[in-house]
């Protein structure tokens, strides 16, 4: 997951970029990136680490310019090293640069086919490098001395015909302006903000609407499932709908897990998505264990603290917060590497021992994804005194990987794949476990007016909804997100800088 920003404004963006990819960290701390273009030419600054470590003063004077775009990102299959920090560029033609968050499911093939076909030399093996690619081909078949609104619409349309999977994209054409466009099922979101001044109207591209809201900017509208946004560096909006007739199915991982409690994504607010998990995870629990000993409803910060809330509220128990956060540790999920991932558990967390022991105590977490981060917190409690340890899940059993842009392991390194939930309760060390139930999550996000029917639950379902992932296409991916496959880039990484 990652999350990307663009801006055409009447003065200087680039602090404003760097003020919005801050309020999108959330999305990726692995690397960071932004571009700007100043009269003609392009100004860049990208490199791993969070956005206050990669920008200095120095870095922001040198990003000059009225537009821009900007881009945090996690390390996906295959990218996790600092080359593939976004956003890219191309320089031929008009010169382009260009941000994205999702995946792409025909990467490889795309490749092939740029490589053999179009002529055209891929440094990475990043698929946005290839998503790049594949528009700048497409612009150049078109081959037009100045691009047009026209052109670039009819460049995304022949993107949309050639590349599957979940994406949102922001790019900018050195001189002439940004654009946004989205995956036709809607499944990565993105939205449009605009903001009035003497000088004229700015406009804002980003993944999140909190980011607009942080700068200033009145949300305008989510951009359609299958639309191109265009802003050109006059400030004039352009738009057109480019695919129609697709199923429009955001992620619900994002309402789970990755968006802001304070987004609302396609006019669904994920806080108050979070308190239906809640409500409805407690209905369950009272149906399943009527005669529940609890004592204290503890959330374990931050995605689950909404849940765990109305769950308190609902079962009538005492809601406490007995976990201490360390906030300058990264989200473990994240983290490449199991190893990495167990060491951070226990700098992040620190239990209060006055809200465990003695005491029966419910933990309420968004979602288990590989168990680890569950058994050291379960292990954390019971160290702390709790008498018995029961977990609850605001999401259903994660089974099957995403391949649309949101890096979960490989389906063997899923705690619950193959597994009944007695078995994943065993094997986390908690007395009994209770997931959210599939129909409820969606039950809980369809609200607010949202007018989506829908929704992409591939990592609980393993139904895909573009409909091309094959057994083949899993079997490569669990190929190369498995823990064993990152270890062996890094220390190829290693060997080649030491070499050097």
């Amino acid at each position: 997951m990652c999350g990307i920003v663009g801006i055409v404004g009447t003065s200087p963006v680039n602090q404003r970029i760097y003020d919005a990819l801050t309020v999108l960290q959330h999305r990726g701390q692995d690397a960071a990136g932004i571009m700007t273009s100043d009269g003609g030419k392009l100004c860049v600054r990208k490199g791993a680490g969070l956005v206050r470590d990669v920008f200095q003063q120095q870095h922001m004077l040198e990003l000059r310019g009225n537009s821009g775009i900007g881009h945090v990102r996690y390390p996906t299959a295959g990218c996790d090293g600092a080359a593939e920090a976004q956003p890219f560029y191309v320089n031929a033609p008009y010169g382009i640069c260009l941000a994205h968050n999702g995946n792409l499911t025909n990467a490889a093939e795309l490749a092939e086919v740029l490589i053999r076909e179009d002529r055209r030399h891929l440094n990475t093996e990043s698929d946005s490098e290839v998503l790049l690619n594949v528009f700048a081909s497409e612009l150049q078949r078109i081959g037009t001395p100045r691009v047009t609104a026209a052109d670039i619409f009819a460049a995304v349309s022949a993107v949309y015909r050639r590349c599957r999977g979940g994406y949102a994209v922001v790019a900018m054409l050195i001189g002439h302006g940004v654009l946004g466009f989205r995956d036709p099922n809607g499944i990565r979101p993105l939205v449009l903000g605009r903001r009035s001044t003497r000088k004229g109207d700015e406009y804002m591209l980003a993944s999140e609407n909190v980011s607009l809201d942080m700068m200033g900017f009145e949300m305008v509208r989510d951009v359609a499932p299958g639309e191109v946004v265009l802003i050109d560096e006059q400030g004039r909006l352009q738009s057109q709908q480019c695919v129609v007739g697709t199923p429009h199915t955001p992620c619900i991982f994002e309402y789970v897990y990755f968006a802001r409690p304070d987004s609302i994504m396609d006019n669904i607010s994920v806080y108050r998505a979070r308190m239906r998990m809640g409500e409805r995870l407690a209905e369950k629990i009272r149906r399943l264990h009527p005669d529940h000993d609890i004592d204290v409803v503890i959330p374990i910060p931050d995605t689950s603290r909404t849940s765990a809330l109305q769950m308190a509220q609902k079962l009538r128990i005492k809601y406490r917060e007995g976990f201490n956060k360390n906030r300058y540790i990264g989200r473990t999920f994240i983290m490449p590497g199991q190893e990495e991932r167990e060491k951070s558990v226990r700098r992040k967390l620190n239990a209060i021992e006055h809200e465990f022991r003695g005491k029966n105590v419910l933990l309420v977490d968004d979602s288990i994804v590989r168990g680890t981060t569950s058994a050291q917190i379960i292990e954390l409690a019971r160290e702390a005194g709790a008498r018995k340890v029961y977990f609850a899940s605001a999401a259903p059993p994660v089974r099957f990987p995403n391949v649309y842009g949101i890096d979960m392991p490989a389906a063997s390194e899923l705690v619950a794949a193959g597994r009944t939930e007695e078995e994943v309760a065993r094997l986390i060390g908690a007395d009994w476990l209770v997931y959210q139930d599939l129909v409820d999550l969606v039950a809980a996000c369809q609200h607010d007016d949202a007018r989506v029917v829908e929704f992409d639950t591939s990592c609980f379902s393993g139904e895909y909804v573009t409909g091309d992932v094959t057994p083949e296409y899993l079997a490569r991916l669990q190929e190369a997100r498995s823990d064993a496959a990152k270890a062996h880039r890094r220390e190829s990484a290693l060997k080649v800088v030491g070499s050097g």
